[in-house]
């Protein structure tokens, strides 16, 4: 009985040890065609992420409009060369080709499921292509979305996400149908140039025209402000710091500075600085900064 066990294994390892010569002769061909087409594909890959980040680092960098278009260009033609690479390589095993075509011609329920799951990814493709093409924001861009208060600047946007990072050198990933359906307050639309208030209250018993000269004084002597006057108001004589009175306050008389610089980033320094030189000017000079007051009465049993 051994002896007719050991008689059947062998006999079952020589069948098999025939069945994978026989299918390695019919379809060797195929099989390195396969393998052929699909080290080309990651090949070819391989090329155009070469090819587009030398190209993206010759752009220059404050051609933020060009470099949205490229990155998500990149993504476009890596992800069709991979549709087509892959597409090729099944169809080269005609074992393959015929499974894949059975399923295709009976599949319609698995095709039904398959087109749910992939809506909410198609849809992200969708909203990608039209970030990219009616620019709401572009790469390098200084954004905050306002459900969530999110802020930072937008370093990517491929086909399925857009990535911003925020000041603690996080990323912030955002799907493209997110986004697009949501309010986006861009620091860097059109010019690029924003308009930057410095408020300030000062004592009632303080010269207005004093801390109003102080602060165009200092904001003229920052490097960073800019002239955004046109013609008329330069012929007018408007000035390019205006100061004005803004409220009267309890306990203040809240003055306003109209500051214009080139974008967001210098808008934050400017104002920074400006803070501590302005109130060094104003101790300098006698201009009262009031702070609220408060009288404790103890009432005795």
């Amino acid at each position: 009985m051994k002896q007719i066990n050991l008689l059947i294994y062998r006999l079952k390892d020589q069948i098999s040890s025939m069945q994978i010569q026989q299918f390695l002769s019919n379809h060797l061909g195929s099989l390195l065609t396969c393998i052929a087409t699909i080290a080309i594909t990651l090949l070819l890959v391989g090329i155009v992420r070469r090819m587009f980040k030398r190209f993206l680092g010759g752009l220059d960098p404050r051609d933020t409009a060009d470099r949205t278009n490229y990155y998500f260009l990149r993504y476009v033609v890596i992800a069709m060369i991979y549709i087509i690479g892959f597409t090729l390589a099944i169809y080269a095993i005609p074992a393959l080709r015929a499974i894949g075509t059975t399923l295709l011609a009976g599949a319609g329920v698995l095709a039904l499921a398959v087109s749910f799951a992939s809506q909410q990814a198609l849809s992200n493709v969708v909203s990608g292509m039209f970030i990219v093409i009616f620019k709401p924001f572009k790469i390098n861009d200084k954004v905050m979305i306002k459900s969530n208060d999110l802020e930072g600047v937008v370093e990517d946007i491929t086909l399925r996400h857009t990535v911003i990072k925020n000041r603690q050198n996080n990323r912030i990933i955002i799907p493209n149908s997110v986004i697009s359906n949501d309010i986006i307050v861009n620091a860097d639309y059109s010019d690029g140039e924003i308009c930057k208030y410095l408020d300030f209250g000062i004592g009632y018993e303080s010269s207005i025209e004093l801390a109003r000269r102080i602060i165009t004084e200092e904001a003229m002597k920052h490097p960073l402000t800019l002239d955004h006057r046109n013609e008329k108001q330069k012929a007018s004589g408007q000035p390019i710091v205006p100061v004005r009175v803004m409220n009267l306050g309890e306990s203040s008389v809240d003055l306003r500075a109209f500051i214009w610089v080139k974008n967001h980033a210098s808008g934050l320094q400017l104002c920074s600085d400006l803070l501590e030189s302005i109130k060094l000017r104003f101790d300098r000079e006698g201009i009262e900064l009031p702070y609220p007051h408060r009288s404790v009465i103890l009432q005795s049993k």
